[in-house]
């Protein structure tokens, strides 16, 4: 199929700059190509990782998991994994109470010691998640379940991480939770903020800072001041992924249409809910050798992008034949 100059800045204005005509095979379905899609929240033991690439998922960020099984996990597995390791808390601290949350994958921080080596210190925590080959350090800050860091050792926390070169991030939940987390200097919230709305002044301070929010939006019952404030801190300008905190409740395995939809309900929506699925973050790139591919014809507007995506699986990428114009 030939298709036009026209047709292809269509398309682009729509979905992106990775958006592509093509057909899969030379006598296989025609269809969309897009860069490929990472999950930037999940919990790999408790979803089937199996079933994510066929729904959709090439990659994919493990927000509190065991660091010994992920460092023993091949490479080159798919879908490629970046990871926290365990949650950072303290003692009786969310998630340690949780039936979920085995003790591999909490890690109590006692103290604000800088030092190596010492038992309980926050740079040791983090040295342990990084040298198991951690990309990024999971914090928990979850007061409206428990203890929280104080802020000497969050900040001893934080400040470990960003020498060992890995982004902190956060679950900021209660209030206060996330101007606390902003002045310390956490750079990614795990979930955008959902108990507490928040004015422009923070907002437009977390953009400044370079924040990065994951959406998690369709966890919620209620997910109304959630989407408020991204759509706030989206129209400032700041930088949205998409998360679905997967294996938090029972949801199928693979790319989630009702959080697709709950960003385009916040203004991440078109090119912008595209690049919000295929940001390789916490990698600087995607993996050369897997696309994503819709078969079908594309859609024909905004709205009917989240349902069209539900037919997004990963495919290698010598397969697919681009459309000519």
């Amino acid at each position: 199929m030939t298709v036009t100059v026209a047709d292809a800045e269509q398309l682009a204005a729509l979905l992106g700059p990775t958006a592509r005509r093509c057909r899969r095979g030379v006598a296989g379905p025609e269809g969309v190509a897009l860069a490929p899609l990472t999950d930037h929240h999940l919990h790999l033991h408790l979803v089937d990782e199996h079933a994510l690439p066929p729904h959709g998922i090439a990659a994919a960020v493990d927000l509190g998991g065991d660091p010994a099984h992920f460092a023993r996990r091949p490479k080159q597995s798919m879908p490629h994994l970046e990871y926290a390791g365990a949650f950072l808390t303290v003692p009786g601290g969310y998630p340690s109470f949780r039936s979920w949350a085995p003790a591999q994958i909490v890690e109590v921080v006692t103290n604000a010691s800088a030092a190596p080596g010492v038992p309980g210190g926050a740079r040791t925590s983090v040295d342990e998640m990084a040298d198991a080959g951690a990309s990024v350090i999971k914090i928990a800050l979850n007061l409206a379940e428990g203890p929280v860091f104080d802020e000497a050792t969050l900040r001893a926390v934080v400040d470990a991480a960003h020498q060992r070169g890995l982004p902190a991030v956060a679950h900021v939940e209660g209030d206060g939770m996330t101007a606390f987390a902003l002045d310390v200097g956490v750079d990614v919230l795990a979930h955008a903020p959902f108990t507490e709305a928040l004015d422009a002044a923070l907002i437009e301070r977390a953009v400044e800072a370079g924040q990065i929010w994951i959406s998690t939006l369709a966890i919620h019952d209620q997910p109304s001041t959630a989407i408020a404030n991204v759509a706030a801190f989206a129209a400032a300008g700041g930088r949205v992924l998409y998360g679905t905190d997967l294996g938090n409740g029972e949801r199928p395995s693979g790319l989630l249409v009702d959080e697709l939809r709950c960003l385009h309900e916040a203004g991440v929506a078109g090119p912008a809910l595209i690049a919000s699925l295929t940001d390789p973050w916490p990698r600087r790139a995607s993996d050369a050798g897997v696309a994503t591919f819709v078969p079908g014809p594309a859609p024909e507007s905004a709205e009917a992008i989240p349902p069209w995506l539900g037919g997004a699986r990963v495919v290698p990428t010598e397969e697919l034949i681009a459309d000519e114009y």
